[in-house]
């Protein structure tokens, strides 16, 4: 990656940026949905298992989110070939969709009280779709930037990371205002629904917007893969698996943040509206510091960058538990939070760039969205359900953090292989 940047015409510019918007209003409906999901947690557990006590209640609502990642590779590879195969702009349509439809079925599902176990079911149905869709999502999304940016590619790249700090801020906010204002009766009958309606409103303006884009030069100058998987798998394994552990810290520091709300209120006795304030402090640093941190990559390498965000992670995540587990207030919660926050976009931002630059623009649809998906799904989407469950045999507080930190580890691994074994910087 040069460190000189070309001249960009206007016209590339306004490209560039029609392309961040788009891109990142996939990733906000996206993340908002599965924010939401995470932040009523205990809600969702009391009314679709309530049969169940507490623990195993919350263990059933977070393995029906771990599920859901489960079939993200299959979406990855599916519309992600498509993505090779048709263009970025009809995947980029197709996966929205798919997406509007999952948190549709979420909005209106009926709880146990209504039809039983049926109510759990049409849940993991919501659930399997919106991983699917979003196993197409980040990949395609991403070649998109990355092929539409004149220059400057881990800066434009990054404001589909930066997308999800609005995710962030605004479902935190949400939660906040819900459980704050609202009876416990009326947040339980149809309070913890509204942003769920609240998400679907992104959906026509994205589809909007995606309509009107051109596909990228790149995509129609670049000589298609009659089979993009088959590549992807026979000539690029290495890169798929190093990318896969790289994805590891972006990941499980998203979903540490997802988690903190639940944590603090099951098990350090924290108020629920006061946890909330965490995720609105993690979503404004990663708005605002996203960006800035994709200028940085540009500059010296996305690898390099994201390496001292992994030594960080590594070396920070004992002390951070400690603290807050031996000080369970709420001003050391939001500052564990914010800090955690900090490390996820010194990492996340530039990994957009360094996964696209794994792969050749034929695959490229489908390299990133299999790579992503698998590091994701292996590495963070299970986290909360593997987490609930550690925390419940073991009954230690500090659990979290050994979990973040062997992760760190497996990512400083992949950083380690790309850097030198394919010369990314």
């Amino acid at each position: 990656m040069s460190t000189t940047a070309p001249q960009a015409t206007p016209q590339q510019l306004a490209i560039a940026r029609k392309a961040v918007i788009s891109s990142s209003i996939g990733a906000a409906l996206e993340w908002f949905d599965i924010i939401v999901y995470a932040t009523f947690a205990t809600t969702i557990a009391k009314l679709f298992y309530p049969e169940s006590n507490g623990s195993f209640a919350l263990i059933l609502t977070f393995a029906t989110f771990a599920i859901s990642y489960l079939i993200r590779p299959l979406g990855g590879m599916i519309l992600g070939s498509y993505a090779d195969r048709k263009g970025r702009k009809k995947a980029l349509t197709l996966t929205l969709m798919l997406m509007m439809l999952g948190t549709l079925i979420m909005a209106v599902a009926p709880t146990y009280a209504m039809v039983g176990v049926w109510g759990a079911l049409i849940i993991l149905l919501s659930r399997l779709i919106q991983g699917f869709s979003a196993g197409g999502e980040f990949g395609t999304a991403t070649a998109f930037l990355i092929e539409s940016a004149p220059h400057k590619k881990a800066f434009y790249a990054s404001w589909q990371v930066a997308a999800q700090g609005v995710s962030m801020l605004l479902a935190s906010g949400f939660g906040y205002v819900l459980t704050t204002q609202l009876s416990q009766e009326a947040l339980e009958s149809w309070g913890w629904r509204v942003p769920f309606f609240v998400g679907l409103l992104i959906g026509p303006v994205g589809l909007y917007i995606r309509a009107r884009l051109e596909e990228t030069e790149e995509f129609i100058s670049t000589t298609k893969s009659k089979s993009p998987l088959g590549e992807l798998f026979s000539q690029h394994y290495g890169r798929l698996l190093a990318g896969s552990a790289a994805v590891g810290v972006a990941t499980i520091s998203v979903y540490m943040i997802l988690y903190m709300p639940t944590f603090a209120v099951k098990n350090l006795n924290i108020p629920a509206d006061a946890a909330f304030l965490g995720g609105v402090v993690a979503g404004v640093i990663t708005l605002v510091t996203v960006p800035m941190i994709g200028h940085l990559a540009d500059r010296v390498g996305p690898a390099k960058v994201m390496t001292w965000a992994a030594v960080g992670a590594l070396v920070l995540a004992w002390p951070l538990f400690k603290l807050m587990t031996s000080n369970p207030s709420i001003p050391v919660m939001v500052l564990v939070i914010a800090l955690l926050g900090v490390i996820m976009s010194f990492y996340f931002g530039p990994l957009p760039a360094l996964v696209s630059a794994l792969f050749p623009a034929a695959i490229r649809g489908s390299g990133i969205s299999v790579t992503y998906n698998v590091g994701v799904t292996l590495l963070g989407g299970i986290a909360p359900l593997v987490l609930t469950w550690l925390l419940s045999i073991t009954g230690s507080l500090e659990t979290p953090s050994l979990y973040y930190m062997a992760i760190a580890v497996i990512s400083l691994v992949g950083l380690a292989f790309i850097r030198l074994r394919y010369k990314l910087r």
